[in-house]
């Protein structure tokens, strides 16, 4: 067994030793591997244990990486097309090549990103799935909208048609207080609910890392965003 392998399977233990804890099946967690600075061999090895949903955040990597994943996957023959998601800061003029390479967008937080990807999703393609990113810590570095902006947002982004408006993105700040990380996901959880009471059917809470993967699971995550523990240390294998 590869060290990916054996790393894949610990965090998918993980998981499921966290839902059973927040009393929840482990079939409502997605894991999301993370691939960004590693190659598309290592992406293979992940998509070779059955790991089918991968995450990026540098638009140009991806588009190489895309290409050379689904190159590795005909070679051999391998059943199934891999799910990306992008989960990197969205700038206007990468609108159109994201909404044509990604089935998902995490980091939606402006009304006029929402507009240029609806506007450059190809017809033939499904709805592009996105989370509205939420600053739940007000940190200024950090990108995001406030919580309080949310509804405007998700009323602009609701009513365009080649998007889904599936749920909310959360990076909260990075404390050793696991408590502090605990309750902005449940500050999260909770404003996810009062969307739904807007009239929204949202689904989606993009949360949770390698780090803090468990808290993130006890206050609701649908989507956990993990790539160190699959993957490595990235300054390592800079170094």
């Amino acid at each position: 067994m590869t060290t990916i392998a054996a790393n894949w399977q610990a965090v998918l233990r993980r998981i499921a030793d966290a839902a059973s804890a927040a009393g929840r099946p482990a079939s409502e967690i997605s894991l999301l591997a993370v691939t960004k600075t590693w190659p598309a061999n290592c992406a293979f090895e992940a998509y070779r244990c059955g790991q089918r949903a991968f995450g990026e955040n540098y638009l140009q990597e991806a588009v190489k990486k895309i290409t050379a994943l689904d190159a590795l996957i005909a070679a051999a023959e391998a059943p199934g097309r891999p799910e990306w998601h992008f989960i990197g800061p969205i700038q206007s003029n990468k609108t159109r090549t994201i909404a044509e390479h990604f089935a998902w967008v995490h980091t939606l937080a402006r009304a006029k990103i929402a507009e240029r990807l609806n506007e450059a999703r190809p017809a033939s393609a499904t709805p592009l799935n996105v989370c509205i990113q939420i600053n739940a810590g007000g940190e200024a570095s950090k990108s995001g909208v406030a919580p309080g902006a949310a509804l405007a947002l998700a009323r602009v982004v609701a009513a365009l048609p080649r998007l889904r408006l599936r749920g909310l993105m959360a990076i909260p700040e990075p404390d050793p207080d696991t408590a502090l990380r605990r309750r902005r996901f449940g500050e999260v959880r909770e404003l996810l609910a009062r969307l739904n009471a807007e009239g929204f059917a949202l689904d989606t809470l993009s949360m949770g890392m390698s780090d803090d993967l468990e808290a993130a699971i006890l206050e609701g995550a649908t989507i956990i965003r993990v790539g160190t523990a699959i993957f490595g240390q990235r300054e390592k294998r800079r170094q």
